[in-house]
């Protein structure tokens, strides 16, 4: 880190310490602070900061209420180490080391990264593969470690774990967020082996966050995860709560629950329990079993686009939607360009819903497998569509991952039943055709 980066991070830092003794008050003096050390320029954040003024003076939005609601209820310790790890690391300082690397290396240069600690779970939910696969592949402590020393050179302080079940490597997890103090850490999590003992390590270390998963109220969540498992999330929740500790749920919507868990009951509920953020996943056709039919038709997902937006300008919490927000990052994120997954099997994937790969952390650098054929392939045809409502090289251009991977020799990295690109892109087709019209009027401002 160079003089004028720790100058900016020691000013911000203290402005912050500033800003906790009254932050309905020094709020805005904090991004005063803030917008005279960014400056000018690509790397100066300029549309985020004047988003973020917006909200704080509005008193009266439902944002401005969010973030007041998190400074009040969440530990001091973890609230400095995330405005820390997750602002000033991953972004004012981690942004511009990206933009160099991206532009030494020409490839794409992510500002997260997921993987897989295991392919292990203790739940057997219908639809998913992991406990029928069971525990047999693992990244070792080691090798995480060294994914996150590799993505530190490169600017990445983002780390997001998913599965399997994270949380079986409940030690390992820990053990890293101590040894890389300087990271954010994001774990997908169906919180059943959360209890108060893990709940007191996320508070020493600070700097993981949980993302719960929820199918919807009682009945939808154990009818697919089995019996008990909403009433032992809910019991998780009211841990973190009780200990400060910052979380929130992830809600993959289908044909049959979309309508249940965009709802004002739900969201007020998750509300009240304590959560801060709800990530929407549209549901994705993937592996040789799933069911092209929980497929949201296109009047159902106009429907969520629409309804997200509501509950942005509406409810004290913050909701984004995987596959509807793509006007706000410029369409797909995937293969590098934001993101990429690496699997319990160490095979880096362009994305965690295509399973299809070229290189193995086991075998290559994190840079060589960003600069393999499969990623340059999204490098290169990034976005996949000028309206941002048709983000996915899978979901609503299934020609064109299909021709990227016939053109890199990409394989499926599938751990259970390896699918073919063609019987994938397949059960896309028709969706993707009934989909275009209507992200067209959208994306042009109408109402379909």
């Amino acid at each position: 880190m160079g003089i004028q980066e720790r100058f900016r991070k020691t000013a911000i830092k203290t402005a912050f310490g500033y800003i906790e003794k009254d932050p309905e008050k020094n709020m805005l003096k904090l991004l005063d602070w803030v917008d005279r050390l960014a400056g000018e320029g690509p790397d100066s954040f300029e549309p985020q900061r004047e988003a973020f003024r917006t909200v704080l003076e509005n008193p009266d939005g439902s944002m401005y209420r969010l973030i007041m609601d998190v400074f009040q209820s969440v530990d001091n310790g973890v609230l400095k180490a995330v405005f820390e790890n997750f602002f000033l690391n991953a972004n004012i300082i981690g942004w511009p080391i990206q933009e160099e690397m991206r532009k030494k290396y020409g490839c794409n240069i992510p500002w997260a990264i997921l993987l897989d600690p295991t392919s292990a779970c203790n739940l057997r939910c219908t639809g998913c593969w992991a406990a029928e696969y069971g525990g047999r592949l693992n990244l070792s402590f080691d090798e995480i470690d060294s994914i996150i020393r590799q993505g530190k050179e490169l600017g990445v302080y983002i780390y997001i774990y998913t599965g399997g079940e994270p949380l079986v490597r409940k030690a390992d997890l820990i053990a890293l967020c101590e040894k890389h103090a300087d990271c954010q850490f994001l774990a997908f999590t169906n919180a059943t082996l959360i209890d108060e003992a893990f709940a007191g390590e996320m508070l020493r270390v600070k700097n993981l966050i949980p993302a719960i998963s929820l199918e919807g109220f009682e009945s939808a969540t154990d009818g697919r995860r089995g019996d008990g498992v909403y009433r032992k999330a809910v019991r998780a929740m009211g841990i973190l709560k009780e200990k400060r500790l910052p979380f929130g749920i992830s809600a993959c919507y289908t044909s049959e629950n979309l309508d249940s868990i965009s709802s004002d009951e739900f969201i007020d509920q998750l509300v009240e329990w304590g959560a801060k953020f709800i990530w929407y996943f549209h549901y994705m056709p993937v592996g040789n079993d799933a069911a092209p039919a929980l497929l949201p038709s296109p009047r159902q997902r106009a429907v969520m686009y629409r309804r997200v937006r509501e509950m942005r300008r509406t409810k004290p919490i913050f909701a984004m939607d995987f596959q509807n927000d793509g006007e706000y990052v410029g369409g797909c994120i995937a293969g590098g360009r934001r993101y990429l997954h690496i699997n319990a099997n160490g095979d880096a994937d362009p994305c965690v819903f295509i399973h299809y790969s070229d290189s193995n952390i086991r075998e290559k650098t994190l840079l060589e497998c960003l600069q393999g054929p499969l990623f340059m392939a999204y490098h290169d045809g990034q976005p996949f569509n000028e309206n941002h409502l048709l983000p996915c090289p899978m979901l609503e251009n299934p020609r064109l991952l299909r021709e990227m991977v016939h053109k890199t020799g990409a394989h499926s990295t599938d751990l259970q039943s390896p699918e073919s690109v063609e019987h994938l892109c397949g059960k896309c087709a028709d969706y993707a055709e009934c989909w275009r019209p209507v992200a067209g009027e959208l994306w042009n401002g109408g109402t379909p």
